[in-house]
């Protein structure tokens, strides 16, 4: 099992620490995105669904929402929500966890993929969505791949962790 680098320390602060993340001219056309390639009452699956930024919005459109989440501080921020009963959620690791059913959309959104730190676990988080997914479905990874010389030129990007088993960069 890897690493949870968003127990409670981290999962207190995190929408706040975000909240540029759930401004409508970032997390809309995210939402029209995943609710077209979702497709009409369709099923999607979020790998690490963290605190729902995404899912809970996805879900009030329409889709049905599955989320696995290793965190359970995380799960936890998620179930207080308005509206988390439409979001199904599965605590677990994102590369391994498997839940029933298939889904139209696997997505993993926010730099997410990041925390899978070596190539095995990236590779095993594409073969679990690859698991989850119909046939004909789509598997969406949104990350940013900041320079190295432009995030040390005007730092507008932050290392929050840099381990053995982890970086994680934040804008």
């Amino acid at each position: 099992m890897p690493t949870n680098h968003f127990d409670e320390p981290v999962a207190a602060t995190y929408d706040d620490n975000s909240a540029s993340m759930f401004a409508p001219e970032v997390l809309d056309p995210t939402i029209d995105v995943l609710v077209d390639l979702a497709g009409p009452g369709g099923a999607a699956l979020e790998l690490a669904v963290g605190t729902g930024r995404v899912a809970l919005p996805l879900a009030e459109r329409g889709v049905r929402v599955h989320g696995i989440e290793l965190s359970p501080a995380m799960l936890r921020r998620l179930h207080a929500k308005p509206g988390a009963g439409q979001v199904t959620t599965t605590e677990g690791d994102m590369s391994s966890t498997q839940v029933e059913g298939r889904f139209d959309l696997v997505y993993l959104v926010f730099n997410t993929i990041g925390n899978a730190a070596s190539q095995d676990a990236q590779v095993a988080t594409f073969e679990n969505a690859a698991r989850h997914l119909r046939p004909g479905g789509c598997f969406v990874i949104e990350i940013g791949t900041p320079g190295v010389l432009l995030a040390q030129a005007d730092h507008r990007y932050r290392v929050f962790d840099h381990g053995g088993d982890h970086v994680g960069i934040d804008e």
